[in-house]
Formats: structure tokens, sequence, C-alpha cells
């Protein structure tokens, strides 16, 4: 696996990949990698004749200093994860590959940015959406894959491609979870002992909303109790649980289409999100 830091190197090497008429598949981390991410990994492997992995912490999708420098970046343990699947490229990019001297270009994607994370973390989206859009054209990738964890990510990242005409397929993976139901994340290891037993209960109440949904109830009603029972459960404060449709993420209050259940909330100091499909 080569470690490429530059912008021009990993286009050479893309250019002799594509004169063999290979697929590239790109999967794009900020680093930290777990399970989830390897998943990821595996899945580009098994679609792409050559895979790019990319890390990368994007400063304009943090919207508190602290925790951007917080966040864990790990990059010989990440490495060390990724020998296994036989990677082709691990793409880090310094920061003047990403954002160069005079960069004043910002992607921002209306409708299903809206609400949800959008309305907790201003501007979150738009960085979101204007990194990827410059690691899915450097990389040149057939193929990009996005865990559901991160679902509203997701959308915003399919409309991108979408309304850009950036011909990168995008492959949502289903979320990755601890045997207790935890959705793996890279602020998973920030919890405490205390906070890391309490935290699953958050997917446990999903599945109760979505079982109570499924047999009739009003979302309106079965979300008031399930964010008083994950405030009892422990958590400092339920951001949004919200029942949005799968499609274009537009809120919904019956179970009449495919649709998710979403959730942000606060645990020992940590933001914890998850989401659950719901059918009708």
């Amino acid at each position: 696996m080569k470690r490429i830091r530059v912008l021009s190197e990993l286009r050479a090497l893309n250019r002799t990949w594509r004169c063999d008429g290979a697929t590239v598949g790109v999967v794009p981390t900020m680093g930290a990698l777990h399970q989830g991410h390897l998943s990821l990994v595996k899945q580009a492997k098994a679609a792409c004749d050559r895979v790019i992995v990319t890390v990368f912490v994007n400063p304009k999708q943090f919207n508190n200093a602290e925790d951007l420098d917080k966040y864990p970046r790990t990059e010989d343990a990440d490495a060390e994860a990724l020998a296994p699947f036989d990677v082709d490229v691990m793409y880090l990019p310094t920061p003047d590959q990403i954002y160069p001297d005079g960069f004043s270009t910002n992607v921002s994607v209306s409708g299903v940015s809206e609400g949800l994370c959008g309305a907790h973390r201003p501007g979150h989206f738009d960085g979101v959406a204007t990194v990827v859009a410059k690691l899915l054209l450097q990389t040149g990738a057939d193929r990009a894959f996005f865990g559901e964890k991160d679902f509203q990510q997701l959308q915003v990242v399919k409309r991108l491609v979408r309304d850009l005409d950036i011909p990168t397929e995008i492959v949502g993976c289903a979320t990755v979870r601890e045997e207790d139901g935890l959705a793996l994340s890279s602020r998973n290891v920030r919890l405490s002992e205390t906070a890391r037993n309490t935290a699953p209960r958050l997917y446990a109440i999903l599945q109760d909303v979505a079982d109570e949904l499924r047999r009739g109830a009003t979302a309106e009603a079965a979300i008031y109790t399930a964010k008083a029972r994950i405030e009892l459960a422990g958590f400092s404060e339920v951001e949004y649980l919200e029942l949005r449709a799968e499609d274009g993420l537009t809120p919904t209050t019956v179970l009449d289409r495919p649709a998710r259940l979403l959730v942000a909330a606060w645990l020992d100091g940590v933001r914890l999100i998850d989401n659950i499909p719901v059918a009708p």
C-alpha cells in the first residue's frame, strides 16, 4: 500500500490504472479507522479493481474548534488496520492539497441538508459537500463507499453527485454495530465506562419506536415517549428524534412509505447519532 500526500502523484498513478482498464473505488474517511470503516473497504475491494482510502480531517465540517482538536489522528494505526485488505493507496492529502491558498469555493446542497444535523451544526454539510466533491474529483473514482450511519450525509453526497454530474456511483453500506447494538463510531472511544454501557440504549429505543410505528402508533406520540426514555436512560440532551422519508428526507408523521428514524443525542459530552430503516 502506497501512502500518497500530493495530488499530482495520485493522478499519475490513476492514469496508469486507467490505461490498464481498472475500475477505481474510494472510501473517504477522517481516519481513526474502526470496523465500520473496514467494512466499507471490504466492499470496495469486492467491487473494484483498485481501492483508495482517503484520510483527511476536514476542518470545514467541524463547528467546534475543540472538537476538531480532539479528533484522533492515528495514521500508523490506520495503515496497520488497512494492511490485511490489500488497499492500493492511502491518500493523506496535506491541507494545501485540498484547500490551497486563495481557495474560495463552497459547495452547498439544499433540501436534504436541512434539519436534523444540518439544523444543529450550521455549515457542517457545506464542509462535507465541498471536501467530498474535491476527493471524488481528485481520486477519479468510479464508486465511492459511505456508511448509512451518517444517513443524512449519505443523502447529501448522493444529491451532490447527481446535481453536479460527477461520474461516481455512491454506494451506501449498512451500519456496523457492536454486539450490544451500539453503532460503531470514532467518537465511542471518548465514552466513559458508565456511558459506554448506557450508549446502546439509543439503538434499543429506536427499535421500540419502529415497532410501535409498525403497529399503527402515530409518530408524534411514539417519539415524544422515546425522547423521555432516552433522557431517563442517562443522555443529557436529545437534539432530535425524527421520522423522515428515505427518499428526500422529508418529514413524515405516518408510516406510508420507506422511512428512517434518525436521532442525535449527547452522552458524557459525546454527540452520538444513529438511524434505522422503518418500512410500512
